[in-house]
């Protein structure tokens, strides 16, 4: 087995590396309970002791006020603003009889949740995220994105969140490695290469050529020939590959991400590992800690990292800036969000081109167009959040994959019906935040 990485470390998005002697992810992420048992076992085994039962300690910014994310009952009642908990009480009483109007984000969130809390959540949440007002995405992305969809939903999961033991309970919890989110796919590739596998990284695929007979892939100055190709890359980029077509013929756009890291100098900035932006005035939506995110002796005690994620689009003022105004742009809304001040000592920031699908109204149609001419390339199987144009988390990856090779058959064929039975599964995913 051939396994091709462009990246120089292995884990694509859910790689690790290391800024300010201290090791960090390319944004916040976490291993979530819903992990599928034996892909959550594979891990434990790989990782042992190193991989970390957690509990959630974040913080969300709502109207002026700093309030417990996941939510906690005395923060909502303590915290919000008399007129925005009056608001969500109205809208759950009037719930029964709301109806979206329109399969769009907008209305589905608005007929669920209610207007409130769209309008102080959701709505300026997704015009970061995805650069368009909740009228023009479409409504597949509240269902797989909210989970909650209705006020009393949302209450019940407060409600329990007072409870003892909550700190084990499906979103209050998540297992995170000691050497960062990275170390899971650092332990799979030494699994895998001591089984014989043959990871290249630093290697372009260039050109990809299928055949009922197999698979030719042109990459690193030379080539390389196979039965099966599994791939995790962008969709319309697997399409150029195969046809030479521009991948933006597609009609699929992802939104861009700006990583901006700050060197903390005095030890931990926080307690919290993260802060979540929702509201405008700042492009900023979340700010992570990573050091808050486990327990690791190997992380310096006199200072402390901060990720600020910064979505945009390629070419924009955002993607464009330099370092430095990154730096102050991300110190600016620190300041604006009443958070403490940061010592900065220095700065790294990291672009990523396509980081969430956008299901703008029109993208149906040419995703399913898209899935049709996939399924039509012999002995190719793609998967994946940007192999799939869906919002995955690493842990349904990582389930993709274990599919994908359980459709392999002894003699090597691929079986098509329960790839395709997978794939409904896949249908079935929701995002854990």
């Amino acid at each position: 087995m051939v396994l091709l990485e462009r990246s120089d470390r292995v884990g694509g998005m859910s790689a690790s590396f290391e800024v300010g002697g201290q090791r960090v992810d390319l944004g916040s992420h976490r291993l979530h309970p819903a992990t599928a048992g034996h892909v959550l076992a594979d891990i434990q085994d790989l990782l042992g002791g190193d991989l970390q039962l957690r509990r959630r300690n974040g913080r969300l910014l709502l109207g002026q006020a700093w309030i417990g994310f996941p939510l906690r009952l005395d923060d909502v009642l303590r915290a919000l603003p008399p007129r925005i908990v009056a608001g969500i009480a109205r809208d759950a009483v009037l719930g029964p009889i709301r109806r979206a109007r329109a399969d769009t984000y907008a209305e589905q969130i608005r007929a669920g949740l209610g207007p409130t809390v769209y309008r102080e959540l959701y709505e300026p949440f997704a015009a970061k995220l995805w650069g368009l007002p909740g009228e023009r995405i479409h409504g597949a992305q509240a269902r797989v994105r909210v989970t909650a969809d209705s006020p009393w939903k949302v209450l019940g999961r407060v409600l329990r969140g007072g409870r003892a033991g909550a700190g084990t309970e499906q979103g209050r919890s998540f297992y995170y490695p000691r050497r960062g989110f990275g170390q899971i796919a650092e332990a799979l590739y030494d699994a895998a290469t001591t089984a014989g596998a043959d990871v290249r990284t630093g290697t372009k695929a260039e050109k990809l050529v299928a055949d009922s007979n197999g698979v030719r892939i042109v990459a690193g100055g030379g080539e390389i020939t196979a039965r099966q190709c599994f791939s995790t890359i962008p969709l319309p980029v697997l399409r150029t590959l195969v046809t030479g077509e521009p991948a933006d013929e597609s009609g699929l756009t992802f939104r861009a991400m700006v990583l901006v890291y700050l060197v903390h100098a005095g030890g931990r900035w926080t307690s919290y590992d993260a802060h979540y932006l929702p509201a405008g005035g700042t492009p900023v939506t979340r700010i992570s800690e990573p050091a808050n995110y486990r327990d690791s002796a190997d992380d310096p005690t006199g200072s402390s990292v901060l990720c600020a994620e910064i979505p945009c689009a390629q070419g924009d003022a955002v993607w464009t800036a330099d370092d430095t105004a990154l730096a102050e742009l991300v110190e600016q809304t620190i300041n604006t969000a009443r958070l403490p001040s940061v010592t900065r000592t220095a700065v790294h920031v990291v672009r990523l081109p396509r980081v969430y699908p956008v299901f703008d109204l029109d993208y149906p149609p040419r995703l399913a167009a898209q899935q049709r001419w996939v399924d039509g390339v012999p002995n190719v199987i793609s998967f994946g959040r940007l192999g799939l144009f869906a919002h995955d988390n690493s842990h349904h990856a990582i389930a993709e994959a274990y599919d994908a090779v359980d459709a392999v058959r002894d003699d090597g064929t691929f079986d098509r019906n329960a790839w395709r039975a997978a794939q409904q599964r896949f249908a079935e995913h929701r995002v854990e935040d």
